[in-house]
């Protein structure tokens, strides 16, 4: 199951007229589609169809994010990086909800896409009328190939990817590779618990590594007390890290 909406080699994308494009995007969309999104796709073609001509690589147009049930307006993986654009079209401010939500696309991929991992993720968060202001770009301080958010208008992001590029200078990703990557996110200890008890075990819900050895230990703990709470007919706490359970008969 195809995670995008579109997707396509940059250079097939530049030969594309916009409209068959966007024929593509709205055919792929399961919702009714209102005008200020078909606008919004418009306008975002167009920019990239102009910034992204000196470019190699591969483009997705909404790109699904399951672990938050959302999707990332465009990714554009060229050189040795990860693109992570989320568009506000028509904004000349840049709202920081819209940095966070740019941030946590870019962690969600560097956490749980398996060939995010080893790459650098640049999220860059357009607003479209913005005055020209330029970014600084940085990584975070663990070392992890993650840039912090920048932040551009429609005529600057070709300099932006330009100065990313530069500044993360390695091996080009093979966009075929990262495409096939398992997304793999892994559950919280309460979205493992309802899976748990609603008769899913522990291997259906995580991955086989620590986590989850350590998961099926305390789920096994915990079902072991309340075998034996019911057994000697008492109510006990059972505290587990942050989380408080009552087991109740």
């Amino acid at each position: 199951m195809r995670r995008e909406y579109y997707s396509d080699t940059i250079t097939d994308f530049l030969k594309s007229a916009p409209n068959e494009i966007l024929g593509k995007l709205v055919q792929s969309n399961d919702f009714a589609l209102e005008q200020t999104q078909r606008d919004s796709w418009i306008a975002e073609i167009h920019i990239l169809q102009k910034t992204l001509q000196p470019y190699k690589g591969s483009i997705y147009f909404e790109y699904s994010i399951p672990r938050i049930g959302k999707r990332i307006d465009v990714v554009v993986i060229t050189g040795s990086t990860i693109f992570i654009l989320e568009f506000k079209v028509g904004e000349t401010e840049f709202p920081s909800y819209a940095t966070d939500q740019v941030w946590d696309y870019a962690l969600d991929l560097k956490n749980f896409h398996e060939t995010s991992h080893e790459h650098f993720i640049a999220p860059v968060l357009i607003a479209t009328k913005a005055k020209n202001t330029l970014s600084t770009i940085s990584t975070t301080p663990h070392n992890d190939k993650i840039l912090f958010p920048i932040k551009c208008n429609a005529e600057l992001l070709n300099q932006i990817i330009a100065d990313v590029l530069l500044f993360t200078e390695g091996n080009t990703i093979n966009p075929t590779q990262w495409e096939a990557g398992r997304y793999q996110p892994t559950p919280t200890i309460i979205e493992a618990a309802m899976a748990l008890y609603n008769g899913h075990s522990v291997s259906e819900i995580s991955r086989s590594d620590a986590s989850a050895i350590n998961l099926s230990k305390t789920s096994d703990a915990v079902s072991e007390i309340i075998r034996l709470s019911k057994k000697n007919r008492i109510n006990l706490f059972v505290l587990l890290r942050a989380y408080l359970v009552l087991v109740k008969l």
